[in-house]
């Protein structure tokens, strides 16, 4: 009995980090990237619990390098566990993480283990900044140099020992290997879990060594219940491996241990929607691509990463930039069961580099709030467009269904219902769509929720009627704002 009672822990442990922990209700993140506690807070209770959003990806937590002109990559250079960044302190943090859960909206910590901050060679503090260390000497956690890997930089990509032992851009080496840099990188893991998180993205995962993450996942604690998380419940991990094949590192050699970023998706629901790869050939969409299983793999159209072309994809990806083509993309992404899915939300940038909105001190500013749900102040805020957001409020309606009644015209005008929940129709031609459906849904008229939102018994976009045996004639024009159209039994009017 004891042995049973082990080998059931044990697989708990084992799958517990493949489960985002969200309420059963819902299912979609949102990368707030660079957002300030208070604001991620504020935004928790005011519009992402409303419409339905079940976590927040939050910026990296801990203090940082000062680098001249403040680049978004800076959060990304650690000199301490302290939680303290231009995000707000731990007060603010703690406040933040209490107020989503408080509304059923999870949060997962961007963290850093990988390395410490590169020396003065690869960042210059500002004026009466903290200088960058010269040394392998981080006296606030403590790390010393005996706590790092020897000095070397990565040149090939497809030699494991260097990827994972040498430098990832001058960054200082953490050896995971070692003892006391596992404790303390699960103390700093643990004090997050204490504050309430639901889990961890690990940045840099492939350029650690597999047994080393699996031994310090696994000494985590368990989630906080005082958060309002089962007994036993266990982070949600996802990893950032880079795989788009022909790697020297395979996600594959991660994908036991938890959840993988799962860039290939990105790359390829891009060229779709791009126009490069017809949309008829995304019928079998999911692991017959080459992806992941399907509780394996975090998804998302583009991510901060590669939409600075950076991570692969190179100009496949799509951003915020190629608005309609975006929508789409993160249509289709939101309406097929495929994956956990992540949604972007940027700040506008002209260059790689650029940070977030500022003040001349460098003081994060934050989003400006406009009466029809969008922003503005320098923030993009994707998912306060009504094309996205409509969209995770009909991922939540069709929860538990699959993809059936699949149509295209043998090229690049697709639609699909999910069981007898919703419907969506795609068109990327040069000419309209025009054609009667099987919607799968009951007799009704029905808010279209990319043209418009529902409110009582009033569509502020198009309407779609649907007769007797689900049948119903749906339009889109090939010039129309939105290429998508999508009606689901909460839309019914």
């Amino acid at each position: 009995m004891k042995l049973l009672l082990l080998l059931v822990a044990v697989a708990a442990i084992a799958n517990g980090q493949f489960d985002p922990q969200q309420w059963n209700n819902r299912n979609t993140i949102v990368h707030l990237f660079e957002w300030k506690w208070d604001d991620i807070a504020n935004e928790c209770e005011n519009f992402l619990a409303p419409k339905g959003f079940a976590g927040v990806q939050v910026s990296p937590v801990n203090e940082n390098v000062i680098v001249y002109d403040r680049p978004w990559w800076e959060r990304y250079q650690p000199l301490s566990y302290k939680l303290v960044t231009r995000s707000g302190n731990e007060k603010q943090f703690a406040d933040m993480v209490r107020r989503c859960n408080n509304v059923g909206v999870r949060i997962y910590v961007d963290v850093i283990f990988n390395h410490m901050a590169a020396d003065n060679s690869h960042a210059v503090g500002t004026a009466g900044s903290r200088a960058v260390p010269e040394t392998k000497d981080f006296p606030a956690v403590p790390f010393s140099s005996w706590d790092f890997h020897p000095s070397c930089d990565i040149y090939n990509y497809n030699d494991p020992n260097q990827v994972r032992n040498c430098e990832l851009v001058g960054l200082k080496d953490l050896d995971q290997g070692k003892e006391y840099v596992r404790e303390k990188i699960v103390e700093f893991l643990d004090h997050l879990v204490e504050l309430g998180v639901a889990g961890f993205r690990v940045d840099a995962a492939k350029h650690m060594w597999p047994a080393d993450l699996d031994v310090i996942y696994k000494r985590i604690k368990n989630l906080n219940t005082q958060h309002g998380f089962a007994p036993n419940s266990r982070p949600f991990i996802v990893q950032e491996v880079i795989d788009l094949g022909g790697e020297g590192i395979s996600k594959y050699e991660y994908s036991d241990l938890g959840a993988i970023t799962e860039f290939r998706f990105s790359a390829e629901i891009g060229k779709a929607f791009r126009g490069n790869n017809d949309l008829k050939y995304l019928r079998n969409w999911g692991e017959e691509w080459g992806f992941l299983e399907s509780h394996k793999a975090l998804v998302f159209v583009d991510n901060h990463d590669n939409q600075r072309s950076h991570g692969g994809g190179g100009n496949d990806i799509l951003t915020y930039k190629q608005d309609k083509n975006y929508k789409m993309a993160t249509a289709f992404t939101l309406a097929h069961p495929f994956s956990i899915t992540r949604i972007m939300s940027s700040f506008a940038f002209e260059h790689s580099d650029q940070g977030p909105p500022q003040d001349s001190q460098g003081n994060l500013l934050s989003p400006v709030i406009y009466s029809d749900n969008s922003c503005g102040g320098g923030w993009v805020c994707e998912h306060r467009w009504r094309q996205i957001y409509n969209m995770v409020g009909f991922k939540n309606q069709v929860r538990g269904t699959g993809v059936n009644d699949w149509w295209d015209n043998g090229k690049n005008q697709i639609a699909f219902c999910r069981g007898g929940e919703g419907f969506i129709a795609f068109n990327l031609e040069n000419y309209d769509l025009n054609k009667e459906f099987q919607t799968c849904l009951p007799a009704g008229t029905y808010c279209d929720v990319i043209s418009g939102d529902k409110n009582g018994s009033n569509c502020s976009g198009k309407t779609v009627v649907v007769g007797n045996g689900g049948k119903a004639n749906i339009y889109i024009g090939a010039k129309e704002y939105d290429g998508v159209l999508a009606i689901h039994k909460g839309s019914r009017l």
